[in-house]
């Protein structure tokens, strides 16, 4: 049964950084695809971005494009999100999901139904 930890939350100030993980163990896993969500209060559950493993392509949404950054390390069962110039809009709850399918074209991996695998979430606050 594949597992996925989400780690790196916390409370920071507008305009900072924060860097999550997520790393997948506890079966045989071959990933094709791991991506990020958030869930705010009062708002469904959001894509913030995906990578493609094995040197893929990374995939954002608009509100973070520029911001985040989206690696993998190199046995491609870790992920990160980067995400600089923080904003209290940013604020959710942020979890990590893992794919073992593989989709063709650009439209792949943005919606939660891509995904079979979830991590237990982050709590990401940006307040002054």
């Amino acid at each position: 049964q594949v597992r996925l930890v989400e780690s790196g939350g916390g409370l920071v100030q507008p305009g900072t950084s924060l860097k999550l993980s997520c790393a997948a163990s506890g079966g045989p896993f071959s990933g094709t695809a791991m991506g990020w969500f958030r869930l705010a209060p009062g708002k469904e559950r959001e894509f913030v971005g995906a990578s493609r493993l094995h040197g893929g392509n990374k995939y954002y949404a608009k509100s973070v494009e520029g911001r985040f950054t989206i690696s993998d390390n190199n046995d491609m069962n870790t992920v990160y999100l980067e995400m600089n110039s923080l904003r209290p809009e940013d604020t959710a709850v942020y979890y990590c999901a893992a794919t073992e399918v593989e989709c063709l074209g650009s439209r792949c991996y943005k919606d939660v139904n891509d995904y079979e695998h979830w991590g237990q979430g982050t709590q990401v606050t940006v307040s002054s």
